[in-house]
């Protein structure tokens, strides 16, 4: 707006670049729209002549004067006429601007819309009130049947202005119940999500680990009962436990413990010192959250917040995929076994009385906590040989276990069949073989990938093959910054050393075209670098200049980088020498 206003003010006398106030936009009668009439003195004929007498002196200078002050007042006239014209246009496009503005906004729209739509809310309410009211009188009349209205005795109206006030007091007391069971469509709620925040994620993680410290303090006081922690609470313990299970009592101790419980977490509430636990409370010096915190600090406390995070969860899903997979007969001797217990158990049930499984159940379960896991915790191979629970739980399988299983029953059998093909060719190959051929070029034939013969694999020589160092390569990812499509973009693989290529294949399935391979002499340039410079240290990344990319090749996030770097340059300065030296 400011730079329109400067384009358009000036001082001058140009009338043409300025619209007439008649036409100037948005003008009104009272905003000077019509001109101002300059009026200009003249001279008549008679003082022009006596202008002109040579006659009297100082008539010369007496004209020069008439005329500049002529001049100067329609230039005055002008200016002012200018600057008004400067105003009404500064006034249209300040109206233009606003009008852009409440379009944009619509901010009094809305304002009138949620106006309306409150009080068609009010009238629905009043309307709805008027038709339960009209209902409520209504209902007497329409019960009672139409009777012919000359015979009408005292009795009857007595008896319907009762059932009329009966019904009434019904509906005053019971009509918002009625009204809470009538059936209403679901309403659909989306759940906005928070944006990441690393003070959120901070916060969360401490309000969860003080939401779960009653539950942790009450698995240690239970594992430190069972390690009898304090002889006499223990004995004391174990000596009440197995009364209340002789005598019938268990569920009732139970019970009175909670209440107990409840008792003293109301007392501590209330402001009482109590502490009744067998082990120690150790508190844990609570650190100040950071208000000003880096980028690198924020980086490393989201790093540390999600290894917790990551770890909790691998163990929760550990538990849950090996109760799955006890259930699910993935390993069918351990599944036997709980299929076994489960039927004699359905048996006792039916031919046994409650009091006795109960009591049973109660002495196993007070012996074993007490006794033989103190016993089994103390000796280890005792518990590795005769603890069944332990047993089936350790020996439960989870998802990533049964892949590892799998896969490897996989490469056993195929490292069978090759040891069959590899002894039923040496034969044919020894006897077809060069006599310049060593092991090591031999062994090269042979070296594969997951995806078959690495020679084969980059379109290489057979005597091309990766370095001891890389025999298996340096997972990585190879950030092509010439490419403009995200999947040809970044490709995750693995990256290869051998004597004269830098070969790096790419994780996704398909041609060998993602594939890249270099060759080292081509290679201008080769640094360390990193790749996101907010992230704490020197990086994980290697670039590569070559003449046929415009910008170099990185490979990054190599948690061996600095392994992978000596290896690359010690093999290209040997290389390059190698070269320089034979040329010489």
């Amino acid at each position: 707006m400011l730079k329109r206003l400067d384009k358009i003010r000036f001082r001058g006398h140009k009338r043409d670049e300025f619209l007439d106030l008649a036409e100037s936009p948005n003008a009104s009668d009272t905003e000077c729209g019509d001109e101002i009439p300059v009026k200009i003195p003249r001279t008549s004929l008679r003082e022009n002549d006596e202008l002109r007498d040579p006659a009297g002196p100082g008539t010369i200078n007496m004209a020069s004067g008439v005329q500049d002050f002529n001049r100067t007042e329609s230039d005055r006239l002008n200016e002012i006429k200018g600057h008004l014209e400067i105003a009404l246009l500064e006034k249209h496009f300040l109206q233009e601007e606003l009008r852009k503005l409440r379009e944009e906004t619509n901010a009094e729209t809305l304002k009138q819309e949620l106006e309306k739509e409150r009080q068609r809310r009010l009238e629905l309410e009043q309307k709805v009130n008027e038709i339960l009211k009209t209902r409520t009188e209504e209902l007497p009349t329409t019960q009672q049947p139409s009777k012919p209205p000359t015979q009408v005795n005292g009795t009857d109206k007595r008896s319907q202005m009762m059932c009329s006030r009966v019904q009434k007091w019904f509906y005053d007391k019971f009509g918002e119940y009625v009204e809470d069971f009538r059936f209403q469509p679901e309403e659909n709620t989306v759940e906005t999500e928070e944006p990441l925040s690393a003070r959120r994620l901070t916060e969360n993680m401490r309000r969860l680990k003080r939401g779960a410290k009653p539950v942790t303090n009450f698995v240690k006081n239970l594992s430190a009962l069972s390690d009898w922690y304090s002889v006499y609470t223990s004995a004391i313990a174990f000596i009440i436990y197995m009364n209340a299970v002789w005598h019938g009592w268990a569920i009732p101790m139970f019970l009175f413990l909670a209440i107990l419980r409840l008792s003293l977490n109301y007392l501590i509430a209330r402001g009482w010192r109590i502490q009744w636990s067998i082990v120690p409370e150790v508190s844990e010096p609570i650190e100040p959250p950071k208000e000003d915190l880096t980028v690198s600090e924020k980086f490393q406390l989201v790093l540390d917040v999600a290894q917790k995070a990551q770890n909790l969860f691998g163990k929760m899903a550990d538990i849950l995929e090996k109760i799955k997979n006890l259930f699910m007969w993935v390993q069918p001797e351990t599944t036997q076994k709980l299929y076994i217990v489960l039927w004699a158990a359905f048996i006792a049930s039916c031919f046994f009385p409650y009091r006795i499984i109960g009591l049973a159940m109660g002495l196993y379960a007070g012996i074993k906590f007490f006794l033989i896991d103190f016993i089994f915790k103390r000796c280890p191979r005792l518990r590795a040989k005769y603890d069944t629970p332990y047993i089936i739980w350790t020996n439960l399988p989870t998802d990533p276990q049964l892949k590892e299983r799998s896969n490897a029953t996989v490469s056993r059998r195929l490292s069978g069949h090759e040891k069959v093909q590899t002894a039923s060719s040496r034969s044919y190959v020894g006897s077809g073989a060069p006599t310049g051929v060593n092991k090591d070029e031999d062994s090269s034939r042979f070296h594969t990938t997951k995806r078959g013969n690495f020679h084969e694999v980059f379109n290489l020589s057979e005597n091309e093959r990766p370095l001891a160092v890389c025999e298996n390569g340096w997972r990585c990812c190879l950030i092509n910054r010439d490419k403009k499509m995200p999947t040809d973009y970044i490709r995750n693989g693995v990256l290869y050393v051998t004597e004269n290529y830098l070969c790096f294949e790419s994780s996704k399935s398909g041609s060998s075209k993602r594939n890249k391979v270099i060759k080292l002499t081509e290679i201008t340039d080769i640094q360390k670098y990193k790749v996101l410079s907010v992230l704490p240290g020197s990086g994980m990344g290697i670039s590569v200049s070559t003449p046929s990319t415009q910008k170099p090749l990185v490979f990054g996030a190599m948690v061996h980088r600095d392994e992978a770097f000596e290896t690359i340059f010690n093999q290209y300065m040997k290389i390059t020498s190698a070269a320089s030296n034979s040329e010489s």
